[in-house]
């Protein structure tokens, strides 16, 4: 079955408020049980803020380490999840029902799959 990512993109301004967020956090709690029983492999996690982020690039190079995320935006990566889904319009239905949705957004995007490697001949690794 592919596997699909669904990247959490939240507002940099805007979100829910103090106030709101015990509920905010209950809606992805359900979400995320919700995204469990549609796929019991399902990986992801919520990604500490942007003040965390450290930028990686190399150019004529030389390595160049900048604090903060890749790109200035009004929207920040919050989070992802990754998972099974029989085609897109499952992975879009499910991204639909982010909690998110209301003040940011979720990209959907396919994962490229390699086939497993294949098992050397004990020979081989033998020397043999």
């Amino acid at each position: 079955m592919p596997k699909y990512m669904l990247l959490i993109y939240a507002a940099a301004e805007g979100g829910p408020s103090a106030e709101e967020m015990p509920a905010e956090h209950e809606k992805w709690m359900d979400y995320t049980q919700s995204l469990r029983e549609a796929d019991p492999g399902l990986a992801g996690d919520q990604l500490h803020g942007v003040e965390t982020a450290t930028t990686v690039r190399v150019a004529d190079g030389e390595t160049q380490i900048t604090d903060g995320p890749f790109a200035v935006t009004k929207e920040l990566l919050a989070g992802f999840y990754v998972m099974d889904c029989p085609d897109l319009d499952a992975a879009l239905g499910h991204a639909a029902r982010a909690p998110i949705v209301v003040h940011g957004s979720v990209e959907v995007r396919p994962v490229v799959t390699y086939p497993a490697a294949q098992p050397q001949p004990e020979e081989a690794l033998s020397g043999a």
